[in-house]
């Protein structure tokens, strides 16, 4: 059943419905394939269908659902293509970044590199999984204010989000995390160290760690992935 959701006099019903099928999608409560009805929607949040059909255009716009008229709107599944869009784009842009923080990284940017990372092993520690996804996307946002291209960050927020909801799927999530700290701490050295190319070759190997996941998930869940024509 949808919350109860107390309303600022900004926000809209639009707004409430995206942010908790928003919730319910990328936290996998609302798998892919998964089928969603608009009417119901709107019945739970007690508003008409108009803001419904916003709220999944916005969703349809990050590839989230798919709205097929005179058919059943769904959670999206993965696309192999779209995946590996998505990494192309990442790729480029974060080589670019970490070249540019290398080449800029003062006192200021290694303090605030090595803040982040403290903040990670703190969430590690904890096994705190919610807190450390937070935590790797501010670890990028702070990679790109140093390479003074905080706008690349945008990009970075844009591609990250689309496989966030494929990294979900990977069971071993907590164990993983001190292999991602380890990874970003390779990144910080090398850009704390102004060496562009060992950052390059370490931001890399950080983004190929989805393989394994990717492999994993397409063998034991093939449904949730779109077939090929």
């Amino acid at each position: 059943m949808a919350p109860e959701i107390a309303r600022s006099e900004r926000r809209t019903s639009v707004d409430d419905v995206f942010d908790y099928l928003h919730e319910q999608i990328v936290s996998l409560q609302l798998k892919p394939g998964d089928k969603i009805s608009e009417a119901e929607i709107a019945a739970e949040f007690g508003v008409s269908r108009q803001p419904v059909r916003d709220a999944f255009s916005r969703l349809a716009n990050l590839d989230l659902l798919l709205i097929r008229p005179q058919r059943a709107t769904e959670v999206r599944r993965f696309s192999m293509r779209e995946i590996a869009k998505s990494r192309f784009v990442r790729a480029a842009v974060e080589t670019e970044v970490l070249r540019r923080a290398a080449a800029r990284c003062d006192k200021m940017g290694a303090a605030r590199l090595d803040a982040e990372l403290i903040l990670q092993e703190a969430a590690t520690e904890a096994r705190d999984v919610e807190q450390f996804g937070k935590l790797d996307y501010n670890f990028h946002k702070v990679l790109c204010e140093i390479a003074m291209a905080d706008y690349a960050f945008d990009v970075i927020l844009e591609e990250k989000a689309k496989v966030d909801r494929l990294c979900m799927l990977a069971m071993e999530k907590e164990q993983r995390m001190p292999e991602l700290v380890c990874d970003h701490r390779d990144i910080a050295a090398a850009v704390k160290a102004n060496d562009a190319d060992k950052a390059v070759e370490v931001g890399m190997k950080h983004l190929s760690r989805l393989d394994n996941t990717i492999a994993r998930i397409t063998a034991t869940n093939a449904n949730y992935f779109e077939r090929s024509a």
